[in-house]
């Protein structure tokens, strides 16, 4: 057999190796030693995107990209790491300056607030003492409701106004404390504003105890003022002092300043540096910003700043999570800070809380804590996106690993780690508060670890190497080459110089030094 044989049998050999024994999971690059593994895939779809993100090990996140002359209101979606999305960030603002983070369905989260106005239909407003008075009306809140210490220090005010709007985002930093969601956050935000949403809808002719009054109703209506109670009282002085939240919009209609909108369900919120599409404002630290980032260690200002801007940047360890709950007969006056009543004994069936996003998690959580006869429940329970865990408050079983027995008054906690596809348990009891319990494995049938495997179809945009965003090739496009003849090989002459001119540099080439390797990397990185 030709030396040229024995070397195809020696590939054909490999192969069949490589067949029966495949290799490990592919290697993913990292920006730096310290940083995740690389994941950057563009979604057509939202909720693509989201599947996507659930089921990497990675901390991955979601974020929604517009194009400029794409089709109105139409967005690509980016699952990537804050990390790596920070390093793009800064390195192709072109193709990612018109960036919005994904703030995902029952995600933990910061307390945020959209505001704006028109300039020309308000031309006596001042948007930064508005800012201010609002920002103080809020910590104040935040005391009297939660006991929650804030100042203006602890918010991050960004801007992206411009000659005609005047626009900020508002987030705050709280110590040790977050919302359980943005739909928690939009509840507590209608509830301290409610006295001057209840003079706006007056104003527009909503409210009937606003309509003009005529001479036959006017002694009536001073009656009504005397006999009112302390508290409408104290909403109506409450409505009079924030009136300067009112404001006018391009129609002269009377508007809030706070734009209530933007607390729903995957809520799309642009980010620090983004601009709008066809538009040239993005989002800085505002003038009157006295929020200090304190970046870690070998991390910029910037980079600093930008993940504290992240509404659902939120880690879990020390976190109070703060609730308001609306019950649908009557207005809530005080929030709720969970649900009471957890589960009901039925495995599945919820009397007073909604499931989590993972309800066969719930349900394995429940097998946990009802065995042996007794019936523990799920008080309510916590997602935290940045480290996907789900951390359920468990009512009526108080068993702890530390000590080994059950505890008499303080509740304990299961703690869910979807990346790491483990749960574990913590408590509420003072002397165990910094204890962990081993770790155990979920069963293989509620682990969201699976590759995902698209179609091509699905993904529909690459980035190349200078960051353009463009539309992948269609799976059908692709073209077998034909397949060539053995002409195209050239003849036995051409197959002996080759094999020749192999061998002498396989016995001629010495092995490059490490440090000439590192040179080369050092020159490229420079």
């Amino acid at each position: 057999m030709s030396r040229w044989g024995e070397r195809l049998k020696k590939v054909e050999q490999l192969a069949q190796s490589f067949q029966q024994n495949p290799l490990t999971t592919p290697y993913k690059p990292r920006l730096w030693p310290c940083q995740p593994s690389s994941v950057w895939r563009l979604f057509p779809r939202q909720s693509l995107a989201i599947s996507f993100a659930q089921s990497c090990k990675e901390a991955v996140h979601v974020f929604a990209l517009e194009k400029e002359k794409a089709p109105e209101g139409q967005r690509i979606y980016l699952v990537t790491s804050y990390s790596e999305l920070w390093h793009y960030y800064r390195v192709y603002p072109q193709s990612l300056m018109h960036c919005y983070e994904v703030i995902p369905e029952e995600a933990v989260c910061k307390l945020y607030f959209d505001l704006e106005f028109h300039k020309p239909s308000n031309k006596g407003s001042d948007g930064k003492s508005m800012v201010a008075r609002l920002i103080q009306y809020v910590c104040d809140k935040l005391m009297d409701i939660y006991g929650i210490e804030c100042s203006v220090e602890n918010v991050l005010n960004l801007d992206s106004s411009t000659e005609e709007k005047f626009s900020r985002h508002l987030i705050f930093m709280l110590q040790n404390a977050a919302f359980k969601d943005n739909i928690h956050v939009g509840r507590f935000i209608h509830a301290i504003l409610q006295p001057i949403v209840t003079k706006l809808r007056g104003e527009s002719g909503l409210c009937k105890a606003d309509v003009p009054q005529t001479d036959s109703n006017k002694q009536t209506h001073v009656v009504s003022e005397t006999a009112q109670s302390p508290d409408m009282k104290r909403r109506k002085q409450e409505g009079r002092d924030l009136s300067f939240l009112l404001v006018k919009n391009k129609d002269g209609h009377s508007c809030l300043f706070v734009d209530l909108g933007v607390y729903t369900k995957n809520r799309n919120f642009r980010l620090y540096k983004s601009s709008k599409v066809g538009k040239n404002a993005a989002f800085t630290v505002a003038r009157d910003n006295q929020f200090v980032a304190k970046p870690a260690k070998e991390m910029s200002v910037e980079e600093s700043v930008f993940l504290a801007s992240l509404v659902c940047n939120i880690s879990f360890t020390g976190q109070r999570i703060l609730t308001w709950e609306t019950p649908e007969t009557k207005e809530t006056k005080t929030p709720t800070p969970y649900c009471e009543q957890g589960l009901d004994s039925n495995p599945g069936t919820f009397s007073g809380c909604l499931s989590s996003p993972y309800r066969e998690v719930d349900n394995f959580v429940l097998t946990l804590v009802r065995k042996d006869g007794l019936q523990g429940s799920i008080r309510r329970w916590s997602y935290f996106a940045a480290e996907q865990l789900l951390v359920y408050d468990i009512a009526k079983y108080r068993w702890c690993e530390n000590v080994g027995r059950f505890h008499k008054s303080n509740n304990v906690m299961i703690v869910v780690d979807l990346k790491e596809e483990v749960w574990y348990q913590k408590c509420h009891d003072p002397d165990c508060r910094n204890f962990r319990s081993s770790s155990f494995p979920l069963p293989q049938e509620i682990c969201v670890s699976y590759i995902l495997t698209l179609d091509e179809e699905d993904q529909a945009y690459l980035m190349d190497d200078i960051g353009n965003i463009l539309p992948s090739q269609a799976p059908n496009s692709f073209v077998c080459p034909a397949e060539e003849t053995p002409e195209a090989w050239g003849d036995e002459q051409d197959e002996r110089e080759y094999l020749k001119s192999l061998n002498d540099f396989e016995q001629n080439s010495a092995e490059i030094s490490d440090q000439l390797l590192l040179k080369c990397v050092a020159d490229f990185d420079s």
